[in-house]
């Protein structure tokens, strides 16, 4: 792994928190990535993904922003956990207040993170001069009007990344001349899951299996999708009181003993390891999650000869959006954004496994050097940023 370009490190004083900035890279003097919250999060996890957010960023077409993430030790359920967050974005403030845009992640709400920003004053980070640029300033009120949109029920930035992933997985199982009504797995329910799971469901696929914090729901029929994101809560949990009677409960460390031929892990970080990868039975996964699959248990799938589609290549509908529209790449409508990640993902995913197929290689293997991102450049700090940083 290349070595961050920053890592800050913050303890709070309050609470037994603990967080981390990383910046693996800058462009332009720019840097973008969310902000998680859970306890089982360390250094080392958000140095993994905010390398793998540069890799985000050129698989995603942006030529203004680098990579970067941010992670709280903390539990995201506790009473406080609002407070924690706001705690540790002020602590970053001079980083943010100096292009580091930071985001939501598992765990943290983006609604939350833009409410502590506006209390500082901040409407979305941005460099110095993009500050003073008319185009840009334009494309946040585009963008903070879109976050008020909503696309199948749903709003806009709860289905981005979703859908980014679901687009991804249809052009792989096509590429491999796969069946139609592909039964799917979703670990993880949450916006990225839930969503995922309604757009695989509409265009025809057969989603057999659900899991989140609680249980796994199955049904060899199909779930009824809709129905299942209609009733859940704010963590993504499923309500059983809306079951049908032929869905079957599970624990939901069963995940990956339900037969199906498409697995699209949505949560936490190395679910798939040394310990259970021998058990995948999907042919393709597809990684919604940010590093799903630990070391170990990327060289059981590679050996096994498992297709992925790699998380920084399926999950970029987030971050495309945003630079889509804060820098004025399209139209900023929900079907605008929708149509651009479906085209963006398909022609990464097809060029992924064309590339793959013609060197007879891993596709994990192949992207690292295709959406290889470039030196980091320099934070943008000038006199006016220091004096901004300390008001």
């Amino acid at each position: 792994m290349l070595k961050p370009y920053l890592v800050v490190e913050w303890n709070d004083t309050e609470t037994d928190a603990k967080g981390w900035l990383v910046v693996h890279n800058f462009v332009k003097g720019y840097t973008g990535g969310g902000t998680r919250m859970h306890p089982s999060v360390t250094k080392e996890e958000v140095e993994r993904l905010a390398e793998a957010m540069a890799y985000k960023y050129v698989a995603s077409e942006s030529k203004t922003t680098g990579g970067c993430k941010a992670g709280i030790s903390y539990d995201y359920k506790a009473p406080d956990a609002y407070d924690v967050l706001r705690r540790f974005l002020i602590a970053m403030m001079p980083y943010i207040d100096n292009g580091v845009s930071l985001g939501s992640d598992l765990g943290t709400k983006y609604e939350d993170v833009l409410n502590i920003f506006h209390e500082f004053g901040i409407d979305i980070p941005l460099t110095q001069s993009m500050k003073q640029d008319p185009a840009v300033l334009q494309g946040i009120k585009d963008y903070d009007d879109l976050l008020t949109k909503k696309v199948d029920g749903l709003l806009v930035n709860d289905v981005v990344t979703g859908y980014g992933v679901a687009f991804s997985a249809d052009e792989a199982w096509k590429f491999k001349h796969g069946k139609d009504g592909a039964r799917v797995v979703i670990q993880g329910f949450g916006c990225v899951g839930a969503s995922c799971a309604l757009k695989m469901s509409q265009m025809g696929y057969k989603v057999v299996g659900i899991s989140d914090a609680n249980l796994l729901v199955t049904c060899k029929e199909g779930l009824d999708v809709q129905k299942l994101i209609d009733h859940k809560n704010a963590y993504g949990e499923m309500d059983r009181d809306y079951f049908e009677a032929n869905y079957e409960v599970r624990p939901n460390t069963e995940w990956l003993d339900v037969d199906c031929d498409i697995l699209i892990p949505c949560a936490l970080e190395d679910v798939i390891n040394a310990s259970n990868a021998e058990k995948v039975k999907a042919s393709l996964i597809v990684e919604a999650a940010n590093i799903p699959i630990s070391a170990e248990g990327d060289k059981i799938i590679k050996e096994r000869g498992i297709d992925i589609v790699n998380d920084f290549v399926a999950n970029l509908g987030a971050i495309r959006s945003y630079d889509a529209v804060i820098f004025g790449l399209v139209e900023p409508n929900p079907q605008a954004v929708i149509d651009d990640i479906e085209r963006l993902c398909r022609k990464n995913v097809s060029r992924l496994f064309t590339e793959a197929k013609k060197q007879n290689r891993y596709q994990r293997d192949v992207a690292f050097e295709i959406f290889k991102p470039e030196k980091s450049d320099l934070i943008e700090y000038t006199a006016s940023s220091s004096a901004t940083a300390v008001q």
